[in-house]
């Protein structure tokens, strides 16, 4: 009876410990997600610059992986999506030295999520503050115009606070050149495309649905609920193109199943 009661317990540390590797490897493998956006409004010149985007990152620590997984996609900018910080365990220090660390390698952009606006004033300041500092810019509801060689396209940020409001008076309205919209939140797809003339929009918050389950996806995301629509991937409305990065950290749900730490890497194609 005693060997018997041994051997129930090696065996359940061998899953307790199989368990945790797993958990481990699913929270912290960074993926790269790669897209190709073609578009008749991309010129020769810009045929072929690349953006990386960074989404929800939540503070969480990835050593120097994840700024050499950057460095090795070379990219012509970094557009960072949002929640860089987590409110609930909000370490400054840690989303400033990823955010210096990636303007080092390319001109970097950044819009706030929803975690930015749950920080104290205080700690939003210093965040905002030691942003500038790093060589971020921070697009804050304005367009500016992102240039190679002798091409250029616009580049709007929109400030997470304003998506619930009345924010489409901040959206490009050239439909001559090609506008690239930076938003945190993806459950405004329709809005994004339906006000201005936004051709591609890159967007995060839904953690790629946290659980990916086969033929469901994503299982929960914030303000979508259980089994929502729009988690990860490309996703048309009109005219207008949005990637969904599954993002980087997790928050008030601390494990990820099936659903990696996501890197998105999109190329400018013409077409």
């Amino acid at each position: 009876m005693k060997k018997i009661t041994k051997r129930k317990k090696y065996i359940f540390a061998i899953v307790i410990i199989i368990l945790l590797i797993f958990c481990y490897w699913q929270n912290n493998m960074l993926t790269v997600s790669d897209y190709r956006y073609s578009s008749p409004k991309i010129s020769t010149e810009l045929d072929g610059f690349r953006i990386v985007q960074i989404s929800d990152l939540h503070n969480k620590k990835f050593g120097n992986r994840l700024i050499k997984k950057i460095s090795a996609l070379n990219p012509d900018i970094i557009a960072i999506t949002g929640d860089i910080v987590d409110s609930n365990h909000t370490n400054i220090e840690t989303a400033l030295e990823f955010a210096e660390k990636s303007a080092e390698i390319a001109p970097t952009y950044y819009v706030t999520g929803n975690h930015e606006y749950w920080l104290d004033t205080a700690e939003r300041e210093k965040l905002f503050s030691g942003l500038k500092s790093a060589g971020v810019q921070i697009l804050d509801n304005e367009t500016i115009t992102v240039k190679k060689n002798n091409c250029a396209f616009s580049l709007t940020g929109i400030d997470d606070k304003m998506l619930s409001d009345s924010f489409s008076r901040f959206l490009p309205t050239n439909e001559n050149t090609l506008n690239i919209l930076l938003a945190h939140e993806p459950q405004y797809i329709h809005d994004y495309s339906t006000y201005g003339s936004v051709d591609l929009v890159l967007t995060g918050h839904a953690h790629g649905g946290q659980f990916r389950l086969p033929f469901i996806e994503g299982l929960v995301a914030p303000d979508q609920g259980f089994f929502p629509k729009y988690t990860s991937g490309l996703h048309e409305s009109a005219d207008t193109s949005m990637i969904i990065s599954r993002g980087l950290g997790n928050s008030v749900i601390p494990l990820r199943l099936f659903n990696f730490p996501d890197i998105v890497c999109v190329d400018l194609e013409k077409s």
